[in-house]
């Protein structure tokens, strides 16, 4: 980005200087930096699409601006924004600002009140800071549900997450009136490039299971932190479970035939080795599902968990 233009842009935000005249609040954001932010914040702009602005969308926050990928040769899109918010740039009033780094001439020229970033977008803090309060949230050691929250606190919208976090609540209930998710185990694996890749929890849908008390193999349990391990296909039967999740991404048009298929890529066969398989107890969902850090993510996944286990027969391992 060339200088001049950039001052431009900011000094056409400074003379709008929309949060001015705002309540604000202070907090201390990931850089332990102190930030005055409006308490009821009009115009945001978010710098991550996954982590950002579909909880804002989720959160009652349409924001003016938006961080999103630029697939080759398509449109820049919201990652998982219509299959989970409805909302994306081509149906919405929410402008592209770049991918990595955001464009912060764009960024100037949305006049904001209030920017969102993360720890993961390069596009430089100190200009951001000299448009608008600038939030920095560190994702890369955040656990996806605590940037959530934070969300909310920094846009004044805790009151609508108390009221996710209650209808959360009734689902987990829903399925511990169903089941008895102790005596279950359960395992959540993904193929990719011929490697087999395993998480401790997987996004949402390892919070679902775990919040909900099923159990996992020891070989889950061992995983530390939650970064994603890499296994051969011989480790196949570590991760056998009465029921496995399987992931697919269809953003990317991948089906849950192209899922199983790359789990044969790691092991040809596995089916064969894996008890769940044999007995038909494998589930496909969704990645944008699966991975999506929103409350509607967890309402879905509580409800393909609670028809899939929950009023059916099924083969318990070991048996």
């Amino acid at each position: 980005m060339t200088f001049k233009p950039f001052l431009a842009a900011l000094a056409t935000a400074l003379v709008a200087g929309p949060a001015l005249a705002q309540d604000s609040q202070v907090l201390t954001d990931g850089t332990g930096t102190e930030i005055t932010v409006p308490a009821d914040p009009q115009r945001v702009v978010s710098l991550h699409d996954t982590s950002l602005t579909v909880a804002l969308l989720e959160l009652g926050i349409v924001p003016v601006g938006s961080h999103g990928r630029t697939p080759e040769n398509a449109q820049p899109n919201i990652r998982s924004g219509k299959l989970i918010t409805g909302y994306d740039f081509d149906n919405s009033a929410i402008e592209f600002v770049g991918n990595l780094p955001a464009d912060v001439e764009a960024v100037a020229a949305l006049e904001p009140d209030l920017i969102l970033t993360t720890d993961w977008q390069t596009a430089d803090v100190g200009q951001l800071r000299s448009i608008a309060p600038t939030y920095v949230f560190p994702i890369s050691t955040m656990d996806d549900f605590e940037v959530y929250r934070t969300v909310a606190e920094v846009t004044g919208t805790t009151d609508e997450l108390e009221k996710l976090e209650a209808r959360y609540g009734a689902q987990l209930d829903m399925i511990d009136a169903l089941v008895t998710p102790q005596d279950i185990t359960v395992s959540v694996i993904q193929a990719n490039a011929g490697e087999l890749h395993v998480w401790n929890t997987y996004g949402s849908l390892g919070k679902v299971l775990r919040d909900a008390g099923f159990a996992f193999p020891a070989a889950i349990d061992a995983i530390e932190g939650n970064e994603r391990q890499i296994f051969s296909g011989e480790s196949y039967p570590d991760f056998d479970a009465d029921f496995i999740f399987v992931t697919y991404a269809v953003e990317r048009g991948e089906t849950p035939a192209m899922a199983r298929a790359a789990l044969d890529e790691v092991l040809p066969g596995w089916c064969e080795v894996m008890h769940a398989c044999r007995n038909g107890q494998i589930v496909y969902v969704p990645r944008e599902i699966a991975s999506s850090a929103t409350y509607d993510s967890l309402t879905a996944l509580t409800q393909i968990v609670a028809s899939h286990v929950a009023g059916r027969d099924y083969v318990a391992l070991g048996q």
